[in-house]
């Protein structure tokens, strides 16, 4: 398998690495299968959360037993202060099974109000750098969909990696945010190279070759079948990058997909309704794709406001960068996610 540096790091990363969103929806053994058969394949970089249910727990059975030089292991937390993190923190170890973690990170840090309380005395990078001293984690990172939070973010010197979304649809990271992890020399982590599942089977080799001579660190689809694992391994270890005629190839077959997906750039928000436009589109998109529909639809169920309180007022589709009909995907995306079951329950 191809390795590169994390970034200032130093540590030789698997091109492929394992992210822990999909196996959520296997069962433990069948999980643990997985995570195993990825070590076995040269993957050596693990990614999970503490939103991911159980993933953290699942992907502790699977390194059960094995060498702990074998691998790197990464999660992240939503927790916003110093003492949140730390519970979590605590949370992961346990659900790990390890004593320490090696990339403990900010997950979703989603607009300047989320950084500067992460930022602030009291506040999650506090409590990262406070479980750094006590040995529970060896580097902090930091995750989100929002270019222009990240490059505020990655300038303060905080972080030794960054985690964001990065596809051969998805290509706008390429004129800021990409060049500003070279230049201070950030481990760079790419989620959901195949666009959070909508680049299927039949393009999963051309996606994950389209990184081969990017200037990335680890990049970590989700696996939930060893098949899975085979198939994106082998592009780590014999795979060679795209041609630009091949990219050009693979970005016009894949032009009307790209024109009715969310990728979560937040433009579109707020909503004068409240509708969390790009959670619901998230949550809709593990309904659609990732074969977590009771999840999706109990996350949902949770929200305080919910798709059908859209007006259709259009200012969200104004603001839109890639035109998405958004009040349409709101009606579709709420059809599927409102669970009548789940209300009488409530």
């Amino acid at each position: 398998m191809k390795t590169s540096a994390l970034g200032r790091l130093g540590w030789p990363v698997s091109f492929i690495g394992l992210g822990g969103i999909a196996i959520q929806r296997l069962d433990d053994e069948a999980a643990a299968a997985v995570v195993v058969a990825a070590l076995a394949t040269g993957v050596n970089f693990i990614d999970s959360a503490r939103g991911y249910t159980d993933s953290e727990a699942k992907i502790g059975k699977g390194i059960r037993g094995i060498e702990r030089e074998r691998f790197f292991l990464a999660t992240k937390s939503m927790e916003r202060t110093a003492e949140g993190l730390l519970a979590d923190i605590a949370k992961s170890r346990a659900n790990l099974g390890v004593d320490m973690i090696d990339l403990y990170q900010l997950h979703n840090v989603k607009d300047d109000a989320s950084l500067d309380q992460v930022l602030a005395l009291g506040g999650a990078l506090e409590g990262a750098e406070e479980a750094r001293r006590r040995g529970w984690i060896r580097a902090v990172g930091i995750t989100g969909h929002v270019t222009s939070v990240l490059e505020k973010a990655i300038a303060t010197g905080h972080f030794a990696t960054c985690q964001f979304p990065y596809n051969v649809i998805e290509t706008r990271v390429e004129e800021r945010l990409l060049p500003a992890c070279v230049e201070q020399d950030l481990g760079i982590i790419v989620m959901k190279p195949l666009a959070g599942g909508a680049l299927g089977p039949d393009w999963a080799e051309q996606s994950l070759r389209f990184f081969l001579d990017k200037p990335v660190s680890v990049v970590i689809p989700g696996m939930d079948s060893l098949e899975q694992v085979v198939a994106n391994c082998r592009v780590g270890q014999a795979g060679h990058p795209l041609t630009a005629e091949e990219t050009a190839q693979v970005q016009e077959a894949l032009r009307s997909l790209g024109e009715r997906f969310c990728r979560r750039c937040e433009y579109c928000m707020p909503c004068p309704h409240g509708v969390n436009i790009p959670v619901t589109f998230l949550l809709h998109g593990y309904w659609t794709r990732y074969n977590l529909q009771d999840w999706a639809q109990e996350r949902y169920g949770a929200m305080a406001v919910k798709a059908d309180a859209c007006r259709e007022c259009r200012v969200c589709e104004a603001r839109c960068p890639y035109d998405l009909p958004i009040r349409e995907m709101l009606k579709e995306a709420h059809a599927n996610l409102d669970d009548p079951g789940l209300k009488k329950e409530n």
